[in-house]
């Protein structure tokens, strides 16, 4: 049978469609592999549950728990770190103002400190005490600006406890916040009171149900934000965020 022009085009770009979508696919599951490398495992049994991670040229070694979601490291945190680790230039840590929301074991934050930034990692009062023992064991006379770790649960007291006036992050860091929790409306007022104008948002989004989901686009009602890292084989995605239009203001005094 023959194929008219038409039909030859379009086989041709469904061809090209399905060699792009192995490609990606290839790729991705080679950065997922490059990725979950940097963790390992104590050999043998210990007292306390830990897993080890390599990242910014040190060994972490972060306690975990298992009573609490927050006390566990979840694959977005890893995303996270290695691409902070993979592009630091594109995104120098050196000297600036970091805080992480919804820290849990403290991960990004430690790497966020070993590559140079001064960071504050915060989470519920009930998480801060393995908070701060990650954050002190695996940064102590490690880092250029020791970190410290406070509280912060969202949407409560944030202009007393993170107050506008003094209160300027460069960065806001955020790995997995978003899962079945009825506080998400407190989590954008979060964003929210801490992001200004010139704030970076770094934030790692594990996909799970359509509630959860629907949080980007109530999201993006505030901020603009862009794709950096797409790996369908977690179902996770790594968003850059600003507040709406200062992203275009920023890339065009990038590039003049």
């Amino acid at each position: 049978m023959d194929l008219t022009s038409s039909q030859h085009n379009r086989l041709h770009k469904e061809l090209i469609r399905k060699l792009e979508g192995q490609e990606g696919k290839k790729e991705d599951e080679l950065i997922v592999a490059e990725i979950m490398k940097r963790r390992f495992f104590p050999a043998a049994i210990t007292h306390k549950t830990w897993e080890g991670f390599h990242f910014a040229g040190h060994e972490i070694r972060i306690t975990e728990a298992t009573d609490s979601y927050g006390a566990v490291v979840w694959p977005s945190a890893l995303v996270l770190c290695y691409f902070l680790e993979t592009n630091s230039e594109h995104c120098n840590l050196v000297d600036k103002n970091v805080i992480e929301i919804g820290a849990g074991t403290g991960l990004v934050s430690i790497v966020a400190s070993l590559l140079g930034a001064r960071v504050t990692a915060t989470d519920l009062p009930e998480l801060l005490g393995n908070l701060q023992h990650n954050v002190l064991k695996n940064t102590k006379l490690k880092c250029k600006h020791q970190p410290c770790a406070k509280e912060l649960s969202w949407g409560i007291d944030l202009e007393k406890n993170f107050p506008s006036s003094s209160c300027h992050f460069d960065y806001i860091m955020a790995a997995d916040v978003v899962y079945h929790h009825p506080f998400l409306d407190e989590l954008l007022l979060t964003f929210d009171h801490l992001c200004k104008n010139d704030t970076i948002i770094l934030w790692a989004m594990k996909f799970r149900l359509d509630r959860e989901n629907q949080f980007v686009g109530r999201f993006q009602t505030l901020f603009d934000l862009e794709v950096i890292f797409n790996f369908p084989s977690l179902n996770i995605t790594l968003y850059k965020a600003m507040r709406k239009g200062r992203m275009k203001v920023r890339h065009s005094k990038l590039t003049t």
